[in-house]
């Protein structure tokens, strides 16, 4: 199998159709389309649209000792080249496993199929894998609008999925690199993040962004802090112009009551938490518990937290 990927495929099917040497309906070893039979892996190279760039090395290793044991259970799916070649559509994952566990050949399924029906299959394919990244998810979405031509509502019924739900995704390639990189790592949510899209200002973005991973903040954490961005009470004030004007510290939250600081608090300790405080910022805390055993629980949490 030729890993390297190529540039482009030559003139592609129709070239191939019009050479009277290479009729690519059946091969030399009576291979017909529409079927599933063992070819050589030599006979097979990469999918040059392949969506997915990396492949987990460990995940990689645990699949080929498998195969080793079980062989190749779910054939992989080719397109037809020509006499004896052909191009992976789905399974390159599987086909890399395949080589690292020293089989020579591999069944596939055998199909026709043309560049942009290609490219459009393959990352169909790649999209309904479970352990995507909703970037990763974002920009199969994309080249599918930008190189196959299609439209949301397209992709929306070619992926089974609502026209929503394609716009909520494409609507994070347009947050800052920085969130789009802790998404893409598993660091935010993707309910933090439709927090954050509401938001228009990228300083604010980011700021918030901030604050859900400094406070381990819940989506609906999130959710209140974009909402008091985008609709501040006229008397609500950042606490930073506080600060600036009687030294005290800052975080950068909108707050007139106190409200976030709270639910923050509640969320974190899964129990009811109170704020008094007069108007310099001076005041307490206080954490409510039913018994003993909770009392106990919520002194284990402030313990482990120093």
């Amino acid at each position: 199998m030729t890993v390297t990927k190529k540039g482009g495929l030559g003139k592609g099917l129709a070239a191939l159709l019009q050479n009277a040497e290479t009729d690519i309906t059946t091969t030399r070893d009576s291979k017909p389309v529409g079927t599933v039979s063992e070819i050589e892996i030599s006979q097979i190279e990469a999918n040059p649209f392949q969506p997915r760039t990396d492949f987990d090395k460990q995940a990689l290793q645990e699949l080929s000792a498998s195969i080793k044991v079980h062989g190749l259970i779910q054939p992989i799916t080719v397109r037809k080249m020509g006499y004896d070649k052909y191009q992976i559509i789905s399974g390159e994952r599987r086909t890399r496993a395949a080589i690292e566990a020293g089989l020579k050949t591999l069944p596939a399924y055998i199909r026709l199929a043309n560049d942009q029906e290609m490219l459009e299959m393959a990352l169909i394919e790649n999209i309904q894998r479970q352990d995507l990244n909703a970037i990763e998810v974002a920009l199969s979405y994309k080249r599918l609008i930008d190189e196959c031509t299609m439209t949301q509502e397209q992709v929306a019924e070619r992926v089974g999925k609502e026209r929503s739900t394609i716009t909520n995704y494409l609507r994070l390639l347009k947050l800052p690199v920085d969130i789009q990189a802790a998404i893409r790592d598993g660091l935010l949510s993707m309910g933090h993040a439709r927090a954050i899209i509401g938001i228009e200002n990228e300083a604010e973005q980011l700021r918030i962004f901030n604050e859900i991973r400094e406070g381990n903040l819940s989506v609906r954490m999130a959710e209140e802090l974009a909402r008091l961005q985008k609709e501040p009470d006229k008397e609500t004030k950042p606490v930073s112009s506080v600060a600036n004007k009687k030294g005290k510290h800052s975080d950068g939250l909108l707050l007139n009551d106190y409200t976030v600081y709270q639910r923050v608090l509640s969320d974190r300790f899964n129990a009811k938490v109170t704020f008094k405080a007069n108007e310099k910022g001076k005041g307490n805390i206080q954490i409510q518990f039913e018994d003993l055993d909770e009392l106990q629980r919520l002194i284990d949490m402030l313990e482990e937290s120093k």
